[in-house]
Protein backbone atom coordinates (compact mmCIF):
# COMPACT_ATOMS: atom_id res chain seq x y z
CA UNK A 1 0.00 0.00 0.00
CA UNK A 2 1.40 3.41 -1.04
CA UNK A 3 2.33 5.55 1.81
CA UNK A 4 1.63 9.34 1.88
CA UNK A 5 4.60 11.14 0.07
CA UNK A 6 3.14 10.33 -2.99
CA UNK A 7 2.32 14.06 -3.36
CA UNK A 8 6.42 14.55 -4.24
CA UNK A 9 6.77 13.90 -7.85
CA UNK A 10 4.47 16.27 -9.18
CA UNK A 11 5.56 19.12 -6.54
CA UNK A 12 8.83 18.86 -8.03
CA UNK A 13 8.08 18.72 -11.58
CA UNK A 14 5.45 21.70 -11.27
CA UNK A 15 8.64 23.76 -9.83
CA UNK A 16 10.30 23.23 -13.70
CA UNK A 17 12.69 20.09 -11.90
CA UNK A 18 14.00 16.98 -13.24
CA UNK A 19 12.64 14.09 -11.44
CA UNK A 20 13.02 10.31 -12.07
CA UNK A 21 10.87 8.00 -9.64
CA UNK A 22 12.86 4.67 -8.94
CA UNK A 23 10.73 1.36 -9.26
CA UNK A 24 8.60 0.93 -5.87
CA UNK A 25 9.21 4.47 -4.25
CA UNK A 26 5.52 4.44 -3.69
CA UNK A 27 5.69 2.02 -0.94
CA UNK A 28 9.08 2.16 0.27
CA UNK A 29 9.35 3.47 3.83
CA UNK A 30 10.05 1.90 7.28
CA UNK A 31 6.91 3.15 7.90
CA UNK A 32 4.34 6.30 7.90
CA UNK A 33 5.03 9.74 8.22
CA UNK A 34 3.78 11.67 10.92
CA UNK A 35 3.30 15.65 9.87
CA UNK A 36 5.63 17.13 7.80
CA UNK A 37 7.21 20.11 8.96
CA UNK A 38 10.34 20.61 7.53
CA UNK A 39 13.32 19.62 5.33
CA UNK A 40 16.68 18.00 6.39
CA UNK A 41 19.08 18.84 4.00
CA UNK A 42 22.80 16.10 3.15
CA UNK A 43 25.29 15.39 1.38
CA UNK A 44 26.08 11.69 -0.05
CA UNK A 45 29.95 11.74 1.15
CA UNK A 46 30.07 8.85 -1.27
CA UNK A 47 33.71 8.70 -3.02
CA UNK A 48 32.61 7.34 -6.12
CA UNK A 49 31.97 9.70 -9.52
CA UNK A 50 28.93 9.47 -11.63
CA UNK A 51 25.59 11.37 -11.71
CA UNK A 52 24.19 9.69 -8.97
CA UNK A 53 26.31 6.85 -7.07
CA UNK A 54 24.66 6.54 -4.22
CA UNK A 55 21.27 6.16 -5.46
CA UNK A 56 21.27 2.33 -4.05
CA UNK A 57 22.83 2.80 -0.77
CA UNK A 58 19.47 5.54 -0.04
CA UNK A 59 17.46 2.82 -1.10
CA UNK A 60 19.27 0.04 0.77
CA UNK A 61 20.72 1.15 3.06
CA UNK A 62 23.95 0.63 4.99
CA UNK A 63 26.03 -1.76 7.57
CA UNK A 64 24.42 -0.95 10.86
CA UNK A 65 21.62 1.53 9.11
CA UNK A 66 18.37 0.01 7.31
CA UNK A 67 17.16 1.80 4.53
CA UNK A 68 15.81 3.82 2.77
CA UNK A 69 17.72 6.69 4.29
CA UNK A 70 16.35 9.76 2.21
CA UNK A 71 12.97 10.18 0.21
CA UNK A 72 14.94 11.62 -2.34
CA UNK A 73 18.61 11.89 -3.64
CA UNK A 74 19.36 15.05 -5.83
CA UNK A 75 21.68 14.12 -8.73
CA UNK A 76 24.96 16.18 -9.94
CA UNK A 77 23.03 16.78 -13.00
CA UNK A 78 20.37 18.54 -10.54
CA UNK A 79 18.24 15.09 -11.34
CA UNK A 80 16.13 14.16 -8.16
CA UNK A 81 15.53 10.77 -7.93
CA UNK A 82 12.24 9.80 -6.04
CA UNK A 83 13.49 6.86 -3.24
CA UNK A 84 10.57 6.72 -0.35
CA UNK A 85 6.87 8.12 -0.01
CA UNK A 86 7.40 6.43 3.68
CA UNK A 87 9.53 7.38 7.07
CA UNK A 88 13.29 6.97 6.24
CA UNK A 89 16.45 6.91 8.36
CA UNK A 90 17.94 10.21 7.68
CA UNK A 91 18.07 12.14 10.66
CA UNK A 92 19.32 11.09 14.00
CA UNK A 93 19.22 12.60 17.33
CA UNK A 94 18.88 16.33 16.89
CA UNK A 95 16.48 19.28 17.24
CA UNK A 96 15.81 22.04 14.63
CA UNK A 97 12.62 24.56 15.61
CA UNK A 98 11.77 22.94 18.29
CA UNK A 99 11.42 19.46 16.66
CA UNK A 100 13.39 16.51 18.00
CA UNK A 101 12.01 13.37 15.96
CA UNK A 102 13.61 14.23 12.71
CA UNK A 103 12.73 10.49 11.14
CA UNK A 104 9.34 11.76 11.71
CA UNK A 105 8.31 15.16 10.69
CA UNK A 106 11.33 16.20 7.98
CA UNK A 107 11.57 14.93 4.46
CA UNK A 108 15.64 14.13 4.23
CA UNK A 109 17.25 14.97 0.44
CA UNK A 110 20.73 13.69 -0.13
CA UNK A 111 22.51 15.28 -2.68
CA UNK A 112 25.55 13.79 -4.36
CA UNK A 113 28.62 14.89 -2.99
CA UNK A 114 31.70 14.21 -1.63
CA UNK A 115 31.52 17.03 0.81
CA UNK A 116 35.50 17.31 -0.04
CA UNK A 117 37.79 20.12 -1.65
CA UNK A 118 37.33 17.89 -5.26
CA UNK A 119 33.48 18.56 -4.99
CA UNK A 120 33.62 22.15 -4.34
CA UNK A 121 31.90 24.41 -5.50
CA UNK A 122 28.93 22.37 -6.19
CA UNK A 123 27.83 22.64 -9.83
CA UNK A 124 25.60 25.43 -10.62
CA UNK A 125 22.76 23.01 -11.89
CA UNK A 126 22.73 20.81 -8.63
CA UNK A 127 22.65 23.96 -6.11
CA UNK A 128 19.77 25.52 -8.03
CA UNK A 129 17.91 22.48 -7.78
CA UNK A 130 18.73 22.07 -4.43
CA UNK A 131 17.07 25.64 -3.76
CA UNK A 132 14.09 25.10 -6.13
CA UNK A 133 13.50 21.38 -4.66
CA UNK A 134 13.38 22.58 -1.14
CA UNK A 135 11.00 25.85 -2.02
CA UNK A 136 8.72 23.46 -3.39
CA UNK A 137 8.13 21.10 -0.64
CA UNK A 138 7.92 24.17 1.38
CA UNK A 139 5.47 25.78 -0.15
CA UNK A 140 3.66 22.60 -0.35
CA UNK A 141 3.38 21.96 3.52
CA UNK A 142 3.00 25.87 4.22
CA UNK A 143 6.31 26.45 5.50
CA UNK A 144 9.09 29.08 5.08
CA UNK A 145 12.71 28.84 4.65
CA UNK A 146 13.70 28.45 8.67
CA UNK A 147 12.03 25.10 8.33
CA UNK A 148 15.14 23.40 6.28
CA UNK A 149 18.08 22.53 8.07
CA UNK A 150 21.83 21.10 7.46
CA UNK A 151 21.93 17.82 8.95
CA UNK A 152 24.64 19.71 10.67
CA UNK A 153 22.36 22.10 12.06
CA UNK A 154 20.02 19.28 13.48
CA UNK A 155 21.97 16.71 14.74
CA UNK A 156 23.52 16.15 18.39
CA UNK A 157 25.84 16.42 20.18
CA UNK A 158 27.18 19.34 18.28
CA UNK A 159 29.39 18.66 15.35
CA UNK A 160 28.24 14.97 14.93
CA UNK A 161 27.45 16.04 11.41
CA UNK A 162 29.24 17.49 8.63
CA UNK A 163 26.66 17.31 5.88
CA UNK A 164 26.00 19.77 3.54
CA UNK A 165 29.21 21.32 2.89
CA UNK A 166 27.15 24.16 2.28
CA UNK A 167 26.53 27.89 4.02
CA UNK A 168 23.07 27.03 5.23
CA UNK A 169 22.01 30.49 6.20
CA UNK A 170 22.92 31.63 2.31
CA UNK A 171 21.48 28.34 1.22
CA UNK A 172 18.00 29.64 3.10
CA UNK A 173 18.21 33.11 1.83
CA UNK A 174 17.83 31.48 -1.58
CA UNK A 175 15.33 29.50 -1.05
CA UNK A 176 13.33 32.51 0.16
CA UNK A 177 14.03 34.66 -2.69
CA UNK A 178 12.58 31.56 -4.70
CA UNK A 179 9.48 31.54 -1.84
CA UNK A 180 8.74 35.37 -2.22
CA UNK A 181 9.33 35.60 -6.31
CA UNK A 182 12.46 37.27 -6.46
CA UNK A 183 14.05 34.33 -8.25
CA UNK A 184 12.94 34.06 -12.11
CA UNK A 185 11.41 30.72 -12.49
CA UNK A 186 13.47 27.97 -14.69
CA UNK A 187 14.00 27.13 -17.94
CA UNK A 188 11.31 24.86 -18.91
CA UNK A 189 11.79 22.03 -21.41
CA UNK A 190 10.12 23.39 -24.58
CA UNK A 191 6.32 22.04 -25.05
CA UNK A 192 7.43 21.09 -29.09
CA UNK A 193 11.06 21.36 -31.06
CA UNK A 194 12.01 24.97 -31.23
CA UNK A 195 12.85 26.05 -35.23
CA UNK A 196 15.00 24.03 -36.70
CA UNK A 197 13.35 20.82 -35.61
CA UNK A 198 10.86 18.67 -36.70
CA UNK A 199 8.10 20.15 -34.61
CA UNK A 200 7.79 17.05 -32.53
CA UNK A 201 5.99 17.37 -29.08
CA UNK A 202 8.22 17.31 -25.75
CA UNK A 203 6.22 13.63 -24.66
CA UNK A 204 6.01 11.92 -21.34
CA UNK A 205 4.00 9.57 -19.59
CA UNK A 206 0.63 9.48 -19.76
CA UNK A 207 0.84 10.65 -23.06
CA UNK A 208 -1.39 8.30 -25.94
CA UNK A 209 -0.16 9.30 -29.93
CA UNK A 210 2.01 8.01 -32.61
CA UNK A 211 4.69 9.87 -31.60
CA UNK A 212 4.78 6.99 -28.43
CA UNK A 213 4.78 4.56 -30.83
CA UNK A 214 8.21 5.94 -32.36
CA UNK A 215 10.03 6.23 -29.39
CA UNK A 216 8.54 2.45 -28.20
CA UNK A 217 9.59 0.87 -31.82
CA UNK A 218 13.25 2.78 -31.07
CA UNK A 219 13.73 1.23 -27.35
CA UNK A 220 12.73 -2.20 -29.34
CA UNK A 221 9.43 -2.04 -27.30
CA UNK A 222 5.47 -3.35 -28.35
CA UNK A 223 3.81 0.02 -29.97
CA UNK A 224 0.94 0.40 -28.30
CA UNK A 225 1.17 4.06 -27.77
CA UNK A 226 1.01 4.06 -24.46
CA UNK A 227 3.58 6.26 -22.37
CA UNK A 228 3.31 4.21 -19.12
CA UNK A 229 5.61 3.16 -16.52
CA UNK A 230 7.84 1.12 -18.69
CA UNK A 231 7.82 3.19 -21.18
CA UNK A 232 9.17 5.64 -19.19
CA UNK A 233 11.66 3.14 -17.45
CA UNK A 234 13.06 2.42 -20.90
CA UNK A 235 13.17 6.36 -21.63
CA UNK A 236 15.26 7.10 -18.22
CA UNK A 237 17.58 3.87 -19.15
CA UNK A 238 18.40 5.35 -22.86
CA UNK A 239 19.00 8.62 -21.79
CA UNK A 240 21.25 7.29 -18.55
CA UNK A 241 23.11 5.06 -21.72
CA UNK A 242 23.61 8.30 -24.08
CA UNK A 243 24.43 10.80 -20.94
CA UNK A 244 21.35 12.69 -21.03
CA UNK A 245 19.41 13.80 -17.77
CA UNK A 246 17.20 10.41 -17.56
CA UNK A 247 13.86 12.37 -16.02
CA UNK A 248 11.86 9.79 -18.41
CA UNK A 249 10.87 12.99 -20.60
CA UNK A 250 11.39 12.86 -24.58
CA UNK A 251 11.81 16.58 -25.47
CA UNK A 252 13.68 18.49 -27.88
CA UNK A 253 17.65 16.98 -27.07
CA UNK A 254 16.08 13.42 -26.22
CA UNK A 255 14.47 13.17 -29.76
CA UNK A 256 17.74 14.34 -31.32
CA UNK A 257 19.50 11.65 -30.27
CA UNK A 258 16.83 9.13 -30.96
CA UNK A 259 17.01 10.50 -34.54
CA UNK A 260 20.64 9.14 -34.44
CA UNK A 261 20.06 5.35 -33.96
CA UNK A 262 18.67 3.28 -36.70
Amino acid sequence: MPYTLTWLPDILKKAGLKVAQVDGWEERGVSEMGTVLGILCHHTATQKPGNMPSLNTLINGRTGLKGPLAQLGLGRDGTFYIVAAGKCNHAGVGIWQGISNGNTHFIGIEAENTGLADDFPWPEVQLDAYYRGVAAILKHIGKDASFCAGHKEYALPKGRKPDPDLNMDEFRKKVADILNGVTDPPVLIPAVEPDGGAGRPTIKRGDNNDFVKIIQAKLDMEPDGNFGPKTEAAVRAFQRNHQLVPDGIVGPKCWKVFDSIS
